[in-house]
């Protein structure tokens, strides 16, 4: 599995970043799994404002910010989109981000990890539908991380106080989301090949 951990916010002092480490650490240590991180800081888009849906702009022409985004996130078999929840939703910069998304996700897993008050679970719910209209598969497990600044530091490693919460904490909940990313995407990316012979 060739895996793209997108972190969904650019704000000063964001913690999702940390958050992003920490499964990209994970997700490292895999067996038959590649992982990446992806820094929406690295990629500054305008505010989209094409005058025609980018699915059906046959004469679609992009800026090179733009191509160098849809590039980059076309280059993955699945996906875990790391935000935070700004207002009950997820950061406008996210959602600019996909909405530059033409079929760079079509049939491809993707997994939310959120954070937050609540563990960022409205910015979830949110993010989930504005991921399946992209046509991706969102899988079911998640994780939800609340109290960040306790439970992960700024190298992305799980505190003491993450590694002693019950029924194993964080890290089995990341593990299990993992788990189930690799097997929707081992099972999608044979159904894509099978589409292209």
């Amino acid at each position: 599995m060739k895996l793209a951990v997108v972190v969904g916010t650019t704000r000063t002092n964001r913690q999702s970043i940390k958050e992003a480490k920490w499964i990209h650490n994970t997700a490292k240590q895999l067996n038959d799994v590649s992982a990446e991180l992806i820094d929406l800081a690295d990629y500054p888009l305008p505010f989209f404002s094409e005058p025609i849906s980018p699915r059906f702009n046959q004469n679609r022409e992009v800026s090179a910010d733009v191509s160098k985004w849809l590039n980059e996130v076309n280059k993955y078999d699945a996906y875990v989109f790391v935000t935070p929840e700004y207002n009950h939703s997820i950061p406008g910069v996210l959602k600019n981000a996909i909405d530059y998304m033409t079929f760079e996700l079509l049939h491809k897993p993707t997994a939310i990890a959120s954070h937050g008050t609540v563990g960022g679970a409205r910015a979830a719910m949110h993010l989930k539908e504005i991921l399946s209209e992209s046509k991706s598969v969102v899988i079911p497990s998640a994780v939800a991380v609340a109290g960040m600044s306790e439970l992960i530091d700024e190298e992305g490693n799980l505190t003491e106080a993450a590694k002693t919460r019950p029924y194993g904490g964080p890290q089995a909940q990341l593990d299990n989301m993992l788990d189930e990313l690799k097997w929707y995407s081992d099972a999608l990316t044979e159904a894509r090949n099978k589409e292209v012979k």
